[in-house]
């Protein structure tokens, strides 16, 4: 049998379990190969082979991942082709401030304040929101503090 087959039997489970916890199919798939990778990075043509994908839909799952702050583009000097790699610190970032998911929401909560009048249900329930985020933004320093203490 084949040394990467129970490996990427795995990989595919993990996929399937992030896909029903809502993460489209692709990214799921892609974001399987960079935890399940032994190469230190890989390029999108690599991911496409390995899922036999399109490269279309595997860039689409490269920016999903990039802009939550999983994944990272590294410098490949000689190579004509972007290379990426799971950052180091992927989980954590998840949930800072590098996440462009979060400051869109913080942001697109601001907006919606700014449209309505403050009596105005929406704006109440946007002014909710604009706390939530700002307020998880504001404990996850300390949180991620002590991650930082008991893993490293």
């Amino acid at each position: 049998m084949n040394d990467r087959y129970e490996p990427w039997q795995a990989a595919e489970r993990l996929a399937l379990t992030l896909i029903e916890g809502g993460m489209q199919r692709m990214t799921a798939r892609t974001l399987a190969v960079f935890l399940f990778t032994d190469q230190e990075s890989v390029t999108a043509g690599e991911i496409a082979a390995q899922l036999e994908a399109s490269a279309g839909s595997v860039s689409g799952a490269i920016k999903s991942l990039a802009t939550v702050g999983l994944i990272e583009r590294l410098p490949a000097p000689g190579s004509r082709r972007e290379h990426y790699r799971l950052r180091e610190d992927a989980w954590a970032t998840l949930f800072t401030s590098q996440n462009t998911v979060i400051q869109a929401m913080l942001q697109a909560a601001a907006a919606g304040m700014a449209a309505t009048d403050e009596g105005d249900p929406a704006h109440v329930r946007l002014a909710q929101m604009h706390a939530f985020y700002e307020f998880l933004l504001g404990e996850l320093p300390a949180l991620l503090s002590r991650w930082h203490q008991q893993s490293g």
